[in-house]
Formats: C-alpha cells, sequence, structure tokens
C-alpha cells in the first residue's frame, strides 16, 4: 500500500506499533523524503491526532488480526478493533478528513452462501465464543463509520477483505497461505486444522492494493461497502496438495482437531465466497492473478528473505 502511493506521487505516513508486523517490509522506502514511519498505537489519541491532521486521507487498516492472536488475546483484539477505530473516525471527523475503513468477510460469520453480496445477513455464533469477537469488532467498526457517514457528514469508505496474501505476509498468527507454504518450502509437514474440507478464496495482495486505490479515490463509493476478493473457491485440503505440487515440496499433511490447536468450544465457517459484481460495477475491477502466481510470488519472497 505505501509502495503504491509513493510511486503514484503522495506523501505518506505510516503508523504501526508492530505488534503483527516488521519493519523490514518497509526498508525499500527507507530514506524517501515522501515517506516516513511512526512507531504508536491508534488506542493513543493525543498521539494520533496530530498525525491526523497533517494529512489529507486516512487509510485505516490499523487491527488486531489471525486468528490465534483473537483466540489468545480477546480483551486486547476487541480494545484495537472497535477503541482504535472510534478514535480514527473522531480525530478525522474533526477536519472532515476521509476515511478508507478495512473490514473483514468475517462479518458474514457462518453464512456460508454460494456468493456473499455486501447485503447479505450476518449469521453469528454466541458472543461467548472467542471465535467471533473479531467479525463482531469489524461490524461494529463497520456501524461506526457508516454513523460517521450519516450523521457526520465524514466521507467514508468501507471494504470487507476475503483472505488477502501474497509477499511479505507473515504466517505466525493463523494466515494459511505463507504457513503452509513456508513448511513446504522446508519440506515440513503442513499442517491443517479440522478436516480440510473447508473451502476459502484468495486474493493477491496486488490485486487487492489496485482495487484499494480504486475505490478510495471515487466519487461514486463515498459511504458504500464494498467486497474485495477473489472468487475461486478451494479447499483448504487442496490447497495443501497445490503448494506441495508447485514448490515441488516433500511434505506430508497432517490434520489437527480444532480443539487442540484453538481450544475447547471453537467454530469455523465452512466456505466463505465474495459476490465481487459491485466493486467490478462501481470501479470495474476484477482480480487478474491467480492462485498459482499467489503461490509463486510468496514462495521467490520466502527464498529471498531467507
Amino acid at each position: 500500500m505505501c509502495d503504491r502511493l509513493i510511486h503514484e506521487g503522495h506523501s505518506v505516513i505510516a503508523v504501526d506499533d508492530f505488534s503483527t508486523g516488521r519493519r523490514s517490509n518497509l526498508q525499500n522506502l527507507s530514506g524517501k523524503q515522501t515517506f516516513s514511519l511512526v512507531e504508536g498505537s491508534i488506542l493513543d489519541s493525543s498521539f494520533l491526532i496530530p498525525l491526523i491532521d497533517a494529512s489529507d486521507y486516512v487509510f485505516h487498516l490499523a487491527a488486531a488480526v489471525g486468528v490465534f492472536n483473537i483466540v489468545n488475546n480477546p480483551l486486547a483484539s476487541l480494545l484495537v478493533n472497535i477503541r482504535g477505530t472510534e478514535n480514527v473516525l473522531e480525530a478525522a471527523s474533526k477536519r472532515q478528513i476521509p476515511v478508507f475503513l478495512t473490514s473483514s468477510s468475517e462479518v458474514y460469520g457462518k453464512n456460508i452462501s454460494n456468493s456473499l453480496k455486501e447485503s447479505d445477513d450476518r449469521i453469528l455464533g454466541s458472543p461467548i465464543t472467542l471465535r467471533w469477537s473479531y467479525s463482531e469488532a469489524k461490524a461494529i467498526d463497520e456501524s461506526l463509520a457508516y454513523a460517521y457517514f450519516i450523521e457526520k457528514k465524514l466521507e467514508t469508505r468501507i471494504v470487507r477483505f476475503f483472505n488477502t496474501v501474497g509477499p511479505r505476509q507473515l504466517g505466525a498468527y493463523g494466515m494459511v497461505v505463507p504457513r503452509f507454504i513456508k513448511s513446504a518450502l522446508g519440506n515440513e509437514p503442513i499442517t491443517i486444522y479440522g478436516d480440510g474440507n473447508q473451502t476459502r478464496c484468495f486474493a493477491h495482495v496486488y490485486d487487492v492494493i489496485d482495487a484499494v486505490i480504486s475505490i478510495a479515490f471515487s466519487g461514486d463509493t463515498v459511504g458504500k461497502v464494498v467486497n474485495i476478493g477473489n472468487d475461486f473457491e478451494i479447499s483448504i485440503n487442496s490447497l495443501a496438495s497445490k503448494i506441495i505440487a508447485e514448490t515441488n515440496s516433500m511434505s506430508t499433511i497432517v490434520h489437527i482437531p480444532y480443539e487442540e490447536a484453538y481450544g475447547s468450544g471453537f467454530e469455523d465457517m465452512e466456505r466463505r465466497v465474495p459476490d465481487i459484481s459491485l466493486i467490478s460495477q462501481l470501479v470495474g475491477w476484477k482480480p487478474q492473478r491467480d492462485l498459482s502466481t499467489i503461490i509463486a510470488d510468496i514462495s521467490a519472497d520466502m527464498k529471498m528473505s531467507s
């Protein structure tokens, strides 16, 4: 995201607390006069307000993410995802600075429709099942952003990501594709949680950034919620097999019950497929890179970084 904005002539202030990120991901931008990296938290309003005041546009991507992170640190995750978003929206509204809010396909919960539209119902488990706390938090974020749009006339745009993957992504917090590829490159067993029949759709980060830029600077997307994802569906078992084949790996596949990985009471969803007709209609975007390209790009990045 930072690379793209700098390339297009913008000046960027990036804020990160590095709880799930790496400074090395931005090393290619160090020394550029139009880029600055500031370490801090969106929970600290006194830190956040002057940075937002100095900006013309806010891309709010900060969140506590990853299944392991959410299950192991539920309270911290809820505070970052809800209070942090409140802080961003409140600071931006004072000077009417547009906010681009990144939400998640997690808001759909256990809705396993063939193709999830932005207007589809949310189907969630019990609020005391920690698996759904991230979904709840992102839905509240969306409601907050929409309320600021309606009541405060703040220019907001909301997108829901469906499994964005690509170079520089860490697998340590539950992100399945980099985790599988790292194991495959090391010829280590690939661990699948559950029976592996659950299906997902994966979008290349380069495609996703194309979509983000198109939505962010379009007048037709103000006040709207838009899915961003690839609608090609694959089971986790098939994903693991494909990664093994395309990396020429000697890895085997191991299945571990959800309870063993995440604790008792964990719930997962069987499938999650985006309807991407709205984004095509609004800005003409469609994904250009397939899963083989994703695997090849992540593999190359990991080999270069090792």
